[in-house]
């Protein structure tokens, strides 16, 4: 690769290594996980891949070590660690645990583990001795043992990439998840982007042996490959595993946020019991819940001002215009209001024995708190329900 030649390695390899960073706490907590396990080795292996091959990282390996040319066996280990880990990963998806998938994910660690020894090997046995950090492959092409070092990284991931996009090909139309469809697209276009990197190193190689000059494949047109693969195939196996968890963390909090309004309007009734106190940073499904069971325990105690009557009076006015979820959160919203009002008046609606607030209201809070946020119509229907009363009272 000439030096004026700029691949973006930064981009690809901070997103990797934050994708690493936010599996950390996942890890910590499921570590007997054999699919996190393998996950996380995966990204570890694409953001050590990314971080070797930067060329100023060549270049400090060169310097530190004293050995020129040493990143070319790390890089090359990483990055059949990856091929390994990906295999297994999709071998862990399409097959039910199996003494016949166990075997068989033991047959592929221990033939790539093979492969990073041959690489190691045939590096120790060639003679490189000066530093090329941008057209290694090229440069020693012809080479002995280093010929055959770059031939073996290069072989070994065009295979995985094979059967790996073989796998995924003959899966694809079993595969009904949405997040792991998705994540099947991504690993399918990453090993595509895989075997391009394959071609251009192959075909730039060969040009050497057979006295020419396409270098440029290897240098220019192979490494961006590299980089695509390692962030699609990265995204094809955090995709099923961060989507749903994604997923319902936008859920949760949509529905925490929604429900403030609700929560605002209840919070005039002191709570029965002392609460625990969570925090803003303490995991959202515990504030959602807490919140939850806060308006619940209001609720409860605002069972004695709930007027049902007026309830019943205000989703007759609101179902004749829209439909019954809207119908139910404006007549819960109206009586949680004028409940709240009454409470703080002490006037209770009930004397006798203690009332409970029914599913009317309790089974549609959402409801109630997204018609929270229409204060005008929840006027308008408040004057509707208050006019078609005093006709009443007057009949």
């Amino acid at each position: 690769m000439s030096p004026d030649f700029h691949i973006p390695y930064v981009i690809p390899t901070v997103l990797l290594a934050v994708a690493l960073f936010l599996k950390g706490p996942t890890l910590l907590r499921a570590w007997k996980d054999p699919d996190v396990r393998a996950t996380t080795i995966l990204l570890a292996c694409a953001t050590a891949v990314l971080v070797v091959i930067t060329p100023v990282n060549i270049h400090r390996l060169n310097v530190w070590t004293g050995i020129p040319n040493i990143a070319a066996p790390w890089a090359y280990s990483f990055l059949t660690a990856f091929c390994a880990t990906g295999l297994t990963m999709i071998m862990r998806w399409r097959e039910p645990p199996s003494e016949r998938r166990r075997r068989r994910m033991i047959a592929v660690y221990w033939i790539y583990a093979g492969i990073i020894a041959a690489l190691w090997v045939t590096f120790l046995l060639a003679h490189v001795p000066e530093p090329r950090i941008y057209d290694l492959d090229t440069y020693y092409a012809s080479t002995p043992w280093m010929r055959e070092h770059t031939l073996l990284y290069v072989l070994a991931h065009m295979v995985s990439s094979l059967i790996a996009a073989y796998m995924l090909w003959k899966w694809f139309p079993q595969v009904t998840h949405r997040w792991l469809k998705g994540g099947v697209v991504f690993l399918q276009l990453g090993y595509a982007s895989g075997l391009l990197f394959d071609v251009a190193k192959l075909l730039a190689v060969s040009a050497r042996w057979a006295g020419n000059d396409l270098d440029w494949l290897s240098t220019k047109v192979a490494p961006p490959f590299a980089l695509l693969e390692a962030i699609l195939v990265a995204l094809g196996f955090i995709v099923p595993q961060a989507g749903p968890a994604l997923q319902k963390w936008t859920t949760d909090q949509a529905t925490y946020l929604r429900l403030r309004s609700l929560w605002r309007t209840v919070r005039i009734v002191g709570p029965a019991a002392a609460t625990a106190r969570i925090g803003f940073l303490a995991p959202l499904d515990l504030r959602l819940m807490q919140r939850e069971q806060r308006i619940h325990d209001a609720l409860r105690l605002l069972a004695p001002y709930y007027d049902s009557a007026a309830y019943r009076a205000a989703y007759t006015a609101a179902s004749a215009e829209y439909n019954e979820p809207t119908a139910r959160g404006i007549a819960g919203a109206l009586a949680v209001q004028a409940a709240t009002d009454a409470y703080r008046d002490k006037t209770p609606v009930h004397t006798g024995e203690q009332p409970q607030i029914g599913p009317d209201v309790t089974d549609h809070l959402n409801a109630i708190a997204r018609a929270l946020y229409r204060p005008r119509t929840l006027d308008r229907f408040r004057g509707q329900v208050t006019r078609t009363e005093s006709v009443n009272s007057h009949a």
